[in-house]
């Protein structure tokens, strides 16, 4: 995924004319994140596994994945575009720490597979957690970036700026993507359900942010993951997100 590259670029481009409103929380979300680096890695010099039941794992996952305080979050505004990029991009690293577990920088895919292949399958439920929760930020993400860009003056949507924008919208949907490919693939009943919970939860922002010629893509990703479960509620979840998809397909034509 290009998510993390998407979202500093688009910080990056728009911060000039934001300002930085970060709320209190983001700091604790921050060192969360890093406390949580820090244990994986002490736990796998040690050769052991770390265990997410317990502290300080479970403690600093539920600081940084922190679903309460994402939902108690009043409307999005154009002002946050900056924190909420930020928050996005700490949630990213955290939950690549996990996937990564035990893997040396730099990643190697081909080389490092039994290791991800291990991480995803023992972890399962800690990366279902991640991405429902970065399927939400990323889609208030795209909405302070819609009303961000709305409120500039022609003169401020630059060139530079609206690559930034562009490149984050495709971050963005990546986030559905991947979700869509760990459908795919096989997972518990109940992950499923969470997963297609969440993306069909934000249908609306998806519909908007999915680039026109990736629409398709997208669709052909929820038929397989519907194949793949036998799930009825994660089924009916992402046939009303398709069926939302399709329309806005049909209605571009």
């Amino acid at each position: 995924m290009r998510l993390l590259a998407g979202a500093l670029l688009c910080v990056a481009l728009m911060a000039p004319a934001a300002a930085d409103d970060s709320p209190a929380f983001l700091a604790s979300a921050k060192d969360a994140a890093t406390q949580l680096k820090l244990h994986l890695d002490r736990v796998a010099k040690a050769g052991g596994r770390p265990d997410f039941s317990t502290a300080p794992a479970s403690d600093l996952f539920a600081r940084v994945f922190d679903f309460k305080q994402l939902a108690a979050l009043p409307p999005a505004a154009a002002k946050d575009v900056v924190w909420i990029n930020t928050w996005l991009s700490i949630a990213s690293q955290a939950g690549k720490s996990i996937t990564y577990f035990g893997v040396s920088a730099p990643v190697d895919p081909v080389a490092d597979q039994a290791a991800i292949i291990r991480n995803l399958t023992e972890y399962e439920d800690q990366d279902v957690a991640v991405f429902d929760f970065l399927i939400r930020v990323a889609a208030r993400e795209v909405e302070t970036m819609y009303l961000y860009m709305d409120q500039l003056e022609p003169e401020q949507r630059t060139p530079i700026r609206e690559q930034g924008f562009a490149s984050a919208r495709v971050g963005a949907e990546e986030i559905v993507y991947g979700s869509l490919i760990m459908i795919a693939q096989g997972m518990k009943e109940a992950n499923a359900r969470r997963l297609s919970a969440a993306i069909n939860d934000s249908r609306d922002v998806w519909v908007v942010d999915v680039l026109p010629k990736d629409r398709a893509i997208i669709l052909a990703a929820v038929a397989k993951a519907e194949e793949a479960m036998n799930d009825e509620e994660a089924r009916r979840s992402l046939a009303s997100f398709a069926a939302a998809l399709a329309t806005a397909q049909a209605a571009a034509r």
